[in-house]
């Protein structure tokens, strides 16, 4: 009655543990979907690959329990969460049939029946080369190849080590899928990084552009500078030039004047000495030779501008420091020493 008892508990501990797709006990890795039913990650992986042939990123599949829509990341169904408690659940309800196995052979049989689920699903078993009559259902260690009871007992793998071909299978299959958790992670950290080098860039490309505003601002205020110097010291020019001018049209109006005096008093003193008798010109030669030596000396103190008074070669501006200031500007702190040197120049 016992017995009786403790299979039917197993029993139902084993339809608990029963995956809703392949109806046979989880084979690990098992995974947890959001409504918390729960798969073998190979049945869902299927599910997922029925619905989503071409394998875009992401997809979406429906629970075969509940029919809760599944969404899963660019990850796939390796995205999905391990339930390691069931997985746990597993290995000891396993352990508790490998150590009550010897119960009767009713009892046996359901002991045994979840060894089955450890064979790969399949819809053929392979059959050895050598011996065509023998299924493949070893595992050689020593030669890393499967292979069947033939060939351990009378071929070529009697000397070496083997194993049973299903726990190599469920050992490598883990070994496999632990491989691809880690390789999914290290896919998701790389997909971190790239998305980080992509932000990267455009962080770059927006400070590129910031730099390149400031710069041409910059120097777009050295243009305005050098346009109002430019047009400050011209106005000097112009001033200067305008003044003399005006000193020379005016030393050349009072030339003018006097020419057009000593013209005429010329004049005069030739038709008196020409046209005059003695005592006509005894009478008026007296005032005129005075005024005729008056202006003849007048004409030698003449104002006249100074030497050099014409050039203009004092504005001549001296661009080579400036020239030189410019040529080395760059960023950071020579930005420093350049204003610093401009105010010295200044001062």
């Amino acid at each position: 009655m016992d017995i009786s008892l403790m299979s039917n508990s197993m029993e139902s501990l084993e339809k608990q543990l029963s995956c809703p797709i392949c109806l046979d006990m989880f084979t690990k890795p098992v995974v947890i979907l959001p409504c918390q039913h729960n798969l073998c990650r190979g049945c869902a992986s299927d599910l997922y690959d029925s619905r989503n042939p071409y394998r875009f990123s992401g997809g979406v599949f429906r629970c075969p329990t509940c029919r809760f829509e599944v969404v899963l990341d660019r990850h796939g169904v390796h995205g999905l969460q391990r339930n390691l408690l069931v997985e746990n659940i597993i290995d000891i309800y396993k352990q508790q049939q490998e150590g009550g196995g010897t119960g009767g052979s009713e009892s046996s049989s359901s002991t045994t029946a979840p060894e089955t689920t450890a064979k790969p699903k399949a819809g053929k078993e392979p059959m050895c080369q050598e011996h065509e009559e023998e299924r493949i259902n070893i595992y050689c260690i020593t030669c890393q190849v499967p292979t069947c009871s033939m060939c351990k007992v009378f071929g070529q793998h009697k000397d070496c080590e083997v194993s049973p071909l299903a726990s190599v299978y469920q050992a490598q299959k883990a070994e496999l899928s632990n491989a691809i958790d880690a390789l999914v992670a290290g896919n998701g950290r790389l997909q971190a990084l790239l998305n980080q080098m992509e932000e990267a860039c455009t962080a770059v490309q927006d400070n590129s552009q910031r730099a390149k505003q400031n710069l041409g601002e910059r120097f777009d205020g050295l243009y305005a500078v050098l346009e109002d110097r430019k047009a400050t010291l011209l106005d000097r020019i112009g001033k200067e030039q305008d003044e003399k001018v005006a000193s020379l049209r005016g030393l050349a109006g009072r030339y003018g004047d006097r020419l057009q005096a000593g013209s005429e008093l010329t004049d005069s003193a030739v038709q008196l000495l020409e046209h005059s008798g003695a005592a006509e010109f005894l009478q008026a030669s007296k005032g005129i030779i005075s005024q005729t030596k008056e202006a003849a000396k007048g004409s030698l103190s003449e104002e006249r501008p100074e030497p050099g008074f014409e050039r203009m070669d004092h504005f001549t501006l001296n661009t080579e420091q400036v020239e030189t200031l410019l040529g080395k500007m760059d960023f950071g702190p020579e930005d420093e020493d350049f204003e610093d040197a401009e105010g010295d120049e200044e001062e």
